[in-house]
């Protein structure tokens, strides 16, 4: 390759693979195709990531799924088109900034992404864990005057909003 791109070529070393939806294991191969998620620059070179990807049939035959592919763990995840390790360094980017600025401090470090890929990727992150609130305050408000009324939930200690109630 040229001098301005690092080719990787990474391989699954288990022969295999557990299936999915039923949990049997199988090590009949189906096919295989090639994957190349993104991933992080490195001294300033983009970096190409050629995974070959195993599909392998589940051997027992009540599962209705016939086939699945070879997930690398801690690489690639399902439907994924970036590396873990990409992955979490845009979440991370997105959620001090968010946005454009987001995107620009991205496209900065050599991982261009769009604004909207950006805010998909926070929104995809799981709720965190919120405590039990000891007291609760009650407001209602109304959104249009006189015709659509809500309720609020807000927990008093902390002052967040707990739920919106029609």
């Amino acid at each position: 390759m040229s001098d301005t791109v690092v080719r990787v070529e990474a391989r699954a070393t288990a022969s295999r693979a557990v299936c999915p939806r039923c949990g049997c294991w199988s090590d009949r191969i189906h096919g295989s195709y090639l994957r190349f998620p993104r991933n992080l620059p490195v001294v300033g070179k983009l970096v190409v990531v050629a995974l070959p990807v195993r599909r392998f049939v589940c051997v027992k035959s009540p599962c209705p799924r016939k086939s699945f592919a070879d997930l690398v763990s801690g690489l690639t995840r399902r439907f994924g088109r970036r590396t873990e390790r990409l992955r979490s360094t845009l979440v991370s980017v997105g959620l001090a900034l968010a946005g454009r600025a987001g995107a620009r401090m991205a496209d900065a470090f050599g991982a261009p992404v769009s604004r909207n890929a950006l805010l998909r990727l926070i929104t995809s992150l799981p709720d965190p864990a919120a405590a039990t609130p000891r007291v609760v305050g009650v407001d209602e408000y109304a959104q249009r005057k006189g015709r659509i009324y809500g309720t609020l939930l807000v927990d008093v200690e902390t002052l967040r909003p707990i739920d919106l109630l029609p």
